[in-house]
């Protein structure tokens, strides 16, 4: 079975491979359709062969596009993270330009055949008739082409979500949709006094740290970032996928861990640590597309304003976090979290009483 980020990283990775293969497909069958029969390339009197290149072609752009898509995910979105789009386009583009042309060389030695490859020397002037004729231009503007689908493809991915992306492409809700989930509201403790003794810049910074390094446990424990409010995050999972062996309150301590371990990074940045509370609830929620100018997926229900008022009570049960009663009938809890009851309250505005708990740890215990 695949961890989640394993899983997730596939994902990401396979649209890459996809546009490029569906665009050397197009691309090889219009050069069928101009060529016809003819048993070379006017243009540079390379050698054409359609039965190779339908393999050969895809094949390689395959490769290429999963290369790329790798590079994408695992190195280039570290390296340009802190630069801005244009910068990003840029400098990755000349990255693609290069790995491109080594794309090419191979493509039109493998165009001449292996044996003249390995043998002779025909592959090579193949390759410098090619690269020094217009066919380059026009492959190096179709190759273009694809590059920046892939790059709006990365960018878009990274600034939606994953999720949110997928969820528009397919139309899952495009028309509303009730579902059970639950609901994670993760507040900064003491925000506004950090605010005013970092200043804004320097609390803009710290919060783009603080958000970086709570994603990883998210993304580890099959969670959803449904949005940011200002110092505050909302994590959301599909029923099924935080009840599994409790990803929603691992989630929560793998957070806690997490900024523990970057305790150093924190004080020599900011001469703080930040820390936060939660509260959890589940509930069903209308999902559905909702806006004109600008379009977003987004969750109605009761569920949301009650988990916002749970994660208040913290601070009066002086406790970083609190689980509905609904919630930890639900979960399967063993040895490694012990459910502790705090009683029964009345939240504000909310006729029901709800039983609330909070979650002691075996090291606690």
């Amino acid at each position: 079975m695949l961890y989640p980020k394993t899983k997730r990283n596939i994902y990401r990775i396979i649209p890459f491979s996809v546009i490029w293969l569906v665009f050397s497909i197009v691309y090889t069958m219009l050069e069928k359709g101009i060529l016809g029969n003819l048993p070379y390339y006017p243009s540079t009197g390379n050698p054409y062969n359609y039965a190779r290149n339908i393999f050969v072609t895809p094949l390689s752009a395959l490769i290429t596009g999963t290369f790329l898509g790798a590079l994408e995910i695992f190195y280039f979105n570290k390296w340009f993270v802190e630069k801005s789009f244009s910068k990003k386009i840029l400098y990755k583009s000349l990255i693609y330009l290069a790995i491109i042309l080594v794309f090419l060389v191979t493509s039109v030695i493998a165009s001449s055949g292996a044996q003249d490859f390995v043998f002779g020397k025909q592959g090579w002037q193949n390759v410098w008739v090619f690269f020094t004729s217009y066919s380059l231009l026009s492959v190096i503007l179709y190759i273009a082409a694809i590059t920046l689908v892939t790059q709006f493809y990365s960018e878009v991915s990274e600034n939606m979500g994953l999720g949110v992306l997928n969820n528009f492409l397919t139309g899952k809700y495009h028309r509303p949709t009730e579902e059970e989930r639950i609901y994670m509201f993760l507040d900064m403790k003491s925000s506004t006094t950090i605010a005013e003794s970092l200043g804004h810049i320097k609390y803009f910074q710290m919060l783009r740290d603080y958000y970086a390094d709570l994603t990883e446990p998210v993304i580890k424990y099959s969670g959803e970032i449904y949005q940011y409010v200002g110092d505050e995050m909302v994590v959301s999972w599909k029923l099924k996928n935080g009840l599994q062996k409790n990803n929603c309150i691992q989630c929560f301590f793998a957070m806690k861990e997490t900024i523990r371990e970057q305790a150093a990074k924190y004080k020599q940045k900011f001469d703080l640590l930040p820390s936060f509370k939660a509260g959890f609830h589940v509930g069903k929620v209308t999902t559905g597309e909702i806006g004109v100018i600008k379009k977003d997926i987004i969750f109605t229900g009761d569920v949301l304003n009650t988990t916002a008022r749970i994660q208040g009570l913290c601070n009066d049960y002086q406790v970083d976090v609190l689980i509905s009663g609904e919630l930890i009938k639900k979960l399967d809890l063993d040895s490694q979290f012990r459910p502790k009851a705090l009683g029964v309250n009345e939240l504000r505005g909310k006729d029901e009483k709800l039983e609330l708990y909070t979650i002691l740890t075996s090291q606690e215990n």
